[in-house]
């Protein structure tokens, strides 16, 4: 307990509010979702909707552990957080069972958890933890390569060893809080430029494309052949930069990415029309959606949901629920308030007294946030399909608990801001 007044006296009390309105919301869509006349019990635990349920109450009570331990534990002990669960993810491709071409998932008995999702949290407090000790400052990109790589490690683990791409890219999101804490804006402009380049290579291939930059740059460093040769070498430094990157965005698309992974970003590029296949999962996502209209057509009167048109209705795609049995109206007020919850984040991030406490909170918003636009953003067909959860409402023990972590710990740390300075 704080010195000068208990944790719950200090709780950031309207996050905590928030989270529990998502959370419930999306149980009664898991089982709006999952809904079948044969199994009508909301809390029967053979129903997707009853487990989550009990993983629900189970989130709030490792909130309540998170709550009674002491915050120094978080900063004392992230780096051992940190080498127990690289060495966890390292194990589970061995004792994981290949599900959908992803070795992620460990079984213990009834129990099944995914150790990927929990890991967003200590690679969060293992960053925080280096980035906010004595001395440290961002002044030029040599300072950030010692948390790239503590980021890096476990992406590389999850994205190869378990191909599990969507979880992977996750950790894309630490590039907000390194820009937070003094990281050039032109990293992240690189960042945007490498998607372009990405897209660009994929959509029009190679040879085309570095043809037509070679011929660009052979121009540009004729026409500036009379200023300076550093000049010069800067053009054909850029040329040789963008023909590797090119090269490697070829090899991941071809090589790295699973067939259904490649299918799905040639769908949405338009290199391919397949409605019944890559593309069914998302054209009924829309269709659900659309016919929801303004205010919905009420709960558990869904048809599309009901006949099981949309496949993974209760876990990547569960905004189609939403859109469909509570329409327009609904989507919104879920987004507002996801909206809310973010912010609140990024404001408890902002108040804090020391860098370790601000750079974990800025992590835990940016994780947040990542998880929310690509997941809706793929229901709308507006971006891939990578298949991550959207918080608090996918369905899955794993993601629940794991978001409970980032979320309860970043509480913790803001409930403890007044013991700090006093």
């Amino acid at each position: 307990m704080s010195r000068n007044g208990s944790v719950l006296k200090n709780l950031d009390w309207t996050t905590l509010f928030i989270f529990v309105a998502l959370a419930l919301f999306g149980w009664m869509n898991i089982y709006g979702a999952s809904f079948t006349y044969e199994r009508t019990g909301i809390f029967d635990f053979a129903n997707p909707s009853g487990r989550q349920f009990v993983w629900f109450l189970g989130g709030l009570l490792i909130g309540g552990i998170i709550l009674i331990l002491d915050y120094k534990m978080y900063d004392m002990l992230a780096y051992i957080f940190y080498a127990a669960m690289i060495l966890l993810l390292l194990a589970t491709p061995i004792l994981a069972h290949n599900v959908k071409g992803s070795y992620s998932w460990i079984n213990i008995g009834p129990l099944v958890f995914q150790p990927a999702e929990f890991a967003k949290c200590v690679v969060a407090l293992a960053v925080a933890k280096y980035m906010g000790s004595y001395g440290y400052r961002v002044r030029d990109w040599r300072d950030l390569w010692i948390p790239a790589v503590l980021i890096v490690v476990p992406m590389f683990i999850i994205m190869v060893l378990q191909r599990e791409t969507g979880t992977a890219l996750v950790f894309l999101a630490f590039l907000l809080p390194f820009y937070r804490q003094g990281m050039s804006g032109l990293v992240l402009l690189a960042g945007v430029l490498a998607i372009v380049v990405f897209i660009v290579v994929i959509r029009f291939s190679i040879l085309p494309v570095a043809i037509g930059l070679v011929v660009l740059f052979a121009i540009l460093i004729w026409r500036t052949w009379k200023i300076k040769r550093f000049y010069r070498w800067v053009l054909a430094g850029m040329l040789v930069v963008y023909l590797g990157f090119a090269g490697i965005c070829n090899f991941a698309f071809t090589k790295v990415l699973q067939p259904h992974q490649r299918v799905r970003i040639e769908v949405l590029l338009g290199m391919k029309d397949d409605p019944s296949g890559a593309g069914y999962n998302v054209n009924q996502a829309r269709i659900a959606i659309g016919s929801g209209r303004f205010f919905g057509k009420g709960y558990l009167r869904g048809t599309q949901t009901k006949l099981r048109y949309v496949p993974e209705q209760d876990t990547d795609f569960i905004f189609c629920t939403v859109g469909e049995e509570w329409g327009f109206f609904g989507s919104v007020l879920v987004l507002v308030l996801y909206a809310i919850f973010i912010l609140r984040l990024i404001q408890m991030a902002e108040r804090q007294h020391d860098t370790f406490s601000q750079i974990y909170c800025y992590s835990v918003a940016s994780i947040f946030f990542f998880h929310l636009t690509i997941n809706v953003g793929m229901v709308l067909d507006l971006l891939p399909v990578i298949g991550i959860p959207l918080p608090f409402f996918s369905y899955g023990g794993s993601s629940m608990w794991g978001f409970c972590l980032l979320l309860f710990i970043a509480l913790r740390l803001d409930a403890a801001r007044v013991e700090k300075w006093h």
